[in-house]
Parts: structure tokens; sequence; C-alpha cells
């Protein structure tokens, strides 16, 4: 005698989520991503509250936006008497009548503007070069029979374990001796030397990861070792490369400790000076809100633009054939 089964049976992966698991999962990362985003909205609206708004207890959610945070963080203002003003004679721009609002003129700019761009270029600038170098790096490690490899790699990896602090005061008085306190260009080799480990390492994983027979072929085809690594492994790793950029930029976008030591006036950044925003009687919140919302907005633009080529970096590798 025998015995069979009639019907259809409905094949499951273990790997596949079922779908109790996949609306549990979006639960909890819709709930992490709103948990996470409270802060920054808040900044954000702080950014449009007027300084009695900022301070308000219980915390006001709605008010009244004005830019008054903006004009501040902008600009440098004194208060007056009241006779004052009014010989000044009607306001000039819509600025000028919201800080008049507080008894206040404006008298120049303020030093924002130029500490942001000193964040742009020494950001973006360190970031260049140590993503640069580090793929060059990466590239030798991942190719080359290079001595001591794995030793060298972790003197690499050691020098991002290092404190800041463990080596401020030495750097301080290196920079102090070359001249190079209190500039751009010290500030751009400092936060290279410090992102090309991260650099080296993490490139030296996607490079791995590219198969060797296409540079092969490629030399059989008449390149050479550095047209092949122009044409072929540079467009393979571009995502590795954007990844890189990404977390190399944010150190060197929100470095403290080095910018409040080695800087003070021409080459200081914006996380030193937002802090350092003075408003009537104390810390002006709506300015401090303000630049910090400004100050987010490259690493949120840059990282929108690279998300493709982020999301592709981080999961390059984790499937094989």
């Amino acid at each position: 005698m025998s015995s069979g089964r009639t019907g259809t049976t409905a094949a499951h992966s273990v790997v596949d989520a079922t779908s109790a698991g996949r609306r549990i999962a979006a639960v909890v990362v819709i709930a992490y991503a709103l948990i996470t985003m409270i802060p920054l909205v808040w900044i954000l609206l702080t950014s449009f509250k007027s300084p009695p708004d900022s301070i308000a207890y219980p915390p006001k959610v709605v008010f009244e936006p004005t830019l008054e945070g903006y004009v501040n963080l902008f600009t440098t203002r004194s208060r007056q008497t009241p006779e004052y003003i009014e010989s000044l004679g009607p306001p000039k721009t819509w600025y000028d009548a919201l800080v008049r609002k507080r008894n206040m003129v404006i008298t120049g700019p303020s030093r924002f503007a130029d500490r942001y761009m000193n964040s742009v270029v020494i950001g973006f600038g360190s970031t260049f070069l140590a993503v640069a170098l580090g793929t060059l790096a990466a590239y030798g490690f991942s190719r080359f029979r290079v001595p001591l490899k794995d030793d060298l790699l972790f003197f690499i990896l050691s020098t991002r374990m290092m404190p800041p602090i463990a080596v401020a005061i030495p750097i301080y008085l290196m920079y102090r001796t070359l001249g190079l306190s209190d500039t751009a260009l010290g500030m751009i080799i400092l936060y290279t030397a410090v992102n090309v480990s991260l650099a080296v390492w993490l490139l030296k994983g996607f490079i791995d990861e590219i198969p060797r027979e296409y540079e092969e072929a490629a030399v059989v085809d008449g390149y050479s070792r550095l047209q092949a690594f122009w044409k072929i492994v540079l467009p393979q790793a571009r995502a590795g490369i954007a990844a890189t950029a990404i977390f190399c930029l944010i150190f060197a976008w929100n470095e403290y400790a080095f910018a409040l030591l080695l800087t003070s006036g021409e080459a200081q950044t914006a996380p030193p000076f937002i802090p350092l925003i003075i408003g009537e009687g104390g810390l002006d919140w709506p300015a401090v809100a303000a630049g910090t919302t400004l100050f987010l907005l490259p690493i949120v633009i840059f990282t929108v633009l690279l998300r493709n080529q982020l999301l592709r970096g981080i999961t390059f590798g984790a499937v094989r054939k």
C-alpha cells in the first residue's frame, strides 16, 4: 500500500522574513527614525523662534515664526536708546526693522560666513586628499605583496584609535613651530592624516572584492598598470569611494577638539564658533539653532547626492556568487 499527498506545497525560504516580521521591522525602523529626527526638527523649529519663545517654559511648539535668529547669526548688533533709534529715521531693510524692535541697530556683519567657508574648504579639501591617498594605499595593499602587510595595516588602524587629546599638545607645539597654527593648510593636513587610516581600511575591503581578472584582461589588451587602475578599478570601486568620502567628510566637518585648539581667527571653523554666539543677556538660542541648521545642510546635501552609491557601497560584497 502506498500513500501520497495531494495538493500543492508552498516553499518558504528561511532567509525571507514573514509578513509579521516585516511589519514589526517596519514599525521599529519608523519609530527609530522618528526618535532620531526629533532633535533635528526641534533645532530647525528653534531657529525660527524669537529669543523669548526659545527659552519659554513649557516649550512652545506652536509659535509665530520669525527670521530673527538668522538675522542675529549673520550680523552684529548694539543696544541703543529709543531716542537714538528714532533719530535714524525709518528702517531701510526688513532685517533692520526686525532688529530695531529689540531697541538694537546693526553695526556690521558677523564672522559666521567666514567660519562657514573655512569649514567648507577644510572639510571638503581634507576629504578629497584622504580619499585619494587612501585609494592609492588600499590598492597597493590589495594588489601587491607588501612586506609585513598585516602589521602595517594594524599600525595604520591604530592611529585612528588614538584619542585626539593624547596628541593635542605635541601637535600644537609642532604647528606653532612650523607656522601652521591657525591656517587652513594646517587643518587640511591634520584632518587628512587622521582620515587616511579610515580610508585605507574601508577602501581595501572594497578593492579586495573587485576580481583581479578584470585588470589582467586589461593588461592583456595593452593597458598599463596605471591605466588598468584608472579605467577598471576606480569605476568598480566608486561605490566604496563614495561611502568612504561621506564618513571622512562627517569627521572633518564635525571635528571640534583640534579646531578649538589650533584655530582662533583666520582658519577657525564653524563648530567652535557656533557655541560662542552671544546674545543679549546670554546665548542667543535662535541664532545658535540657525547656525546649526545651516551647518547640517552640506552633510545632508552631500549624502543625498551620493545616497545610491552609499547604499551600494554598504552592501558591496555582501552577496557572493
